[in-house]
């Protein structure tokens, strides 16, 4: 018996909706605070679109835009090294976070606005830079030197 068969249906659906919902709204949250928001709605679209056909209409578009755009941030070496030293920066300021060292001397604020948000800004950006990395990996074994997929004529087509 297939794990899809023990489980009703109804609790599937019900487990895809809110994962689904909780991820796009989360992803939104997280285009302003540290995070993978886009990651993280494409991700929720991606299991809504089990579900819907909205979410199936916007998730092809916004997985051919990141394709696309993934294959053209691996197109150099230098591209590839800007990308790969950028994570590391990111994740060293979340290293920096977590550590949180006392305020320096040249701190012209008051010391609460020194690395506000604690350590859950500083994991939170640790993790994005994770992410980061292993995506720059990804997109180097599956889109370095081939041809660069094409994008949408539209960002959001009616076309199936």
């Amino acid at each position: 018996m297939a794990a899809r068969e023990r489980v009703p249906g109804w609790v599937r659906r019900t487990v895809i909706e809110v994962f689904g919902w909780t991820l796009v709204v989360v992803g939104i949250a997280a285009l302003v605070l540290p995070g993978p928001g886009l990651l993280m709605i494409a991700a929720g679209l991606a299991l809504l679109s089990q579900q819907y056909h909205w979410a199936r209409r916007y998730l092809r578009p916004l997985k051919a835009n990141a394709y696309h755009a993934a294959a053209l941030g691996v197109k150099t070496i230098p591209r590839i090294l800007a990308s790969c030293a950028s994570a590391l920066v990111i994740m060293s300021l979340g290293v920096l976070w977590i550590v949180k060292p006392a305020v320096p001397a040249w701190w012209f604020l008051d010391d609460k606005w020194w690395l506000f948000g604690g350590t859950g800004t500083g994991i939170s950006l640790v993790v994005s830079s994770v992410i980061a990395l292993v995506l720059i990996v990804y997109s180097v074994h599956r889109f370095r030197g081939r041809p660069i997929p094409a994008r949408p004529a539209t960002l959001w087509s009616d076309a199936d």
